[in-house]
């Protein structure tokens, strides 16, 4: 990717949007992503094409949830392709199958990133306060959250999407079927979320990630670092792990797990440090100019693919 195609990535934290329901009950599933990005490369207008059923080879609420889940996660813009979607699925993108978790990791990232189009996504993660709950814990809060800032939102569109979201990143039980419709979404290979107690009880999995690179964790802490202090040179690990938005949020990490991906990529990457003063921990990034930082990020992203590319040459 260019110095000058950045805007994708590290544009400034936006007003809040509130979109609901527009999945049409369908978690991302397999190919979709990549199918839909490719449609919209040949044909921005592809989703309101007459044929998109035969041309997505896809049932009709289908065609709009891929419509909303490739906008909704950036790699699509109004229908058009991002410079994040290029960079990702093109043909000489970094990972143009999604065979590499840390896309997912990515696209998870781009989610949540203002503006955010799934607001039970950035409640889940940025605002929800319990570990382990129940489907009715998450619908009840989010219910309230709905109540104190859009109130014309129906209850039964809070309920697809807590289902919807305990579908995208639970494994759900083996069924009889091999058919689509028992597929689990590739988000599950995150296991952000698992199932707890019983069957009833679910609970977010905190800290270190195996599948989580070190470069995906600093390129977020970079762009968050950029949206929450444009002008700050050195943020304190504090706010990376609990601020809503930041990596310890939407990655659900702890604090170690966050240093040890920094000090994974300060070694590369010398722009970058972590230091102790009096007694809080602070990533430091001084010498970078305030239009590098998300530039610094998106090295770092191809310095992880590139490494990974000539792996498996």
């Amino acid at each position: 990717m260019s110095k000058q195609t950045q805007p994708d990535l590290e544009e400034q934290r936006s007003p809040h949007v509130s979109v609901f329901a527009r999945h049409e009950t369908f978690h991302p599933r397999f190919g979709w992503l990549k199918k839909g990005f490719e449609g919209a490369c040949r044909n921005t207008a592809i989703f309101l094409a007459e044929d998109a059923t035969v041309q997505l080879g896809v049932g009709k609420n289908m065609v709009r949830s891929i419509r909303y889940w490739c906008n909704a996660f950036k790699v699509l813009q109004d229908d058009e392709p991002t410079e994040f979607g290029k960079a990702l699925l093109g043909r000489s993108g970094w990972d143009p199958y999604l065979e590499d978790p840390a896309s997912l990791w990515l696209l998870h990232w781009q989610l949540l990133q203002p503006p955010c189009y799934a607001t039970a996504w950035d409640f889940a993660f940025n605002r929800f306060n319990q570990v382990e709950f129940t489907y009715d814990d998450l619908f009840h809060d989010l219910g309230e959250y709905r109540d104190r800032t859009i109130t014309r939102i129906a209850d039964s569109s809070l309920r697809k999407d807590v289902s919807c979201i305990l579908r995208m990143y639970t494994e759900q039980p083996t069924k009889a079927s091999a058919g689509e419709e028992s597929l689990d979404c590739p988000f599950t290979e995150l296991r952000l979320i698992q199932p707890a107690a019983d069957t009833r009880h679910y609970a977010f999995r905190m800290g270190p990630k195996q599948n989580l690179p070190a470069e995906v964790i600093v390129y977020a802490a970079l762009v968050f670092a950029h949206q929450t202090y444009p002008t700050a040179r050195t943020i304190p690990v504090s706010n990376l792990l609990y601020e809503p938005g930041s990596p310890g949020a939407i990655f659900k990490l702890n604090e170690a797990a966050i240093c040890d991906g920094i000090d994974r990529v300060r070694y590369l990457f010398n722009e970058l440090s972590l230091a102790d003063a009096a007694g809080k921990l602070q990533f430091n990034f001084p010498t970078v100019e305030s239009v590098g930082v998300g530039q610094l990020g998106l090295d770092i992203l191809e310095s992880y693919y590139d490494e990974q590319q000539g792996k498996a040459a």
